[in-house]
């Protein structure tokens, strides 16, 4: 999928799930349940010793299955890591914070690049350097105010708080409502107590329930 329509389709149904786990069953239930909820896009996240190998067999079973799902890496920090992803079939590039070089690399293959950031400087800093959808990381410490407050001067500027996103109708809509354009979904979503008990329908029902609050908050 090329990066214009995988902004596109974030934007539309405005969540990016994000997961790891050294466990592949896991994680292969765990994206076959979002998109059966509606996602769009799966984000895994790079944090373990293995997850490379982890990443590649995900991508496979997603090919083999035929899931229509953007597959894409997470806490990816320099472009050497991002090449070892890009070249197993990630298709976007998620990163904690914003890195120029990573940046640079990204926008020269035309892969969609999501930095963190957590100042309108930062921000601004991240868009020259062509990040169409910009992470406000960490979201829970900086609260939907401050998505609020950076569109006041910066209305182009499209917003995507991760980190402590919950699982509720309301924390949901305060982001949407303060600006926000889609929502990062991780661990309070992916609770490991559901995950043990394989409990995967439940992990559906929330993510459905949230797409179901971002269409309300949005008038639609």
């Amino acid at each position: 999928m090329d990066r214009l329509t995988f902004y596109q389709k974030l934007i539309e149904t405005g969540i990016l799930p994000l997961y790891y786990d050294a466990n592949i069953e896991n994680c292969k239930n765990i994206a076959l349940a979002c998109y059966q909820a509606g996602a769009t896009a799966f984000e895994f996240t790079n944090r373990g010793a293995h997850a490379l190998s982890i990443f590649s067999a995900l991508r496979k079973f997603i090919n083999e299955k035929k899931i229509d799902l953007t597959l894409g890496v997470g806490s990816i920090i320099d472009p050497q890591t991002a090449a070892l992803f890009v070249q197993s079939g990630a298709e976007f590039v998620v990163g904690p914070f914003l890195n120029n070089d990573l940046s640079l690399w990204c926008n020269k293959r035309k892969i969609a690049y999501i930095p963190g950031c957590a100042t309108p400087q930062e921000i601004s800093s991240a868009e020259e350097l062509g990040a169409e959808i910009v992470k406000v990381f960490p979201a829970n410490v900086l609260g939907p105010s401050f998505v609020k407050s950076v569109l006041g001067p910066m209305p182009w500027t499209k917003l995507m708080p991760t980190g402590g996103v919950r699982p509720d109708k309301a924390n949901i809509t305060a982001w949407i409502k303060s600006g926000a354009v889609c929502v990062g979904l991780g661990s309070q979503f992916f609770k490991k107590e559901l995950i043990e008990v394989g409990q995967f329908a439940q992990i559906d029902n929330m993510i459905s329930n949230s797409l179901t609050w971002i269409s309300e908050a949005r008038g639609s």
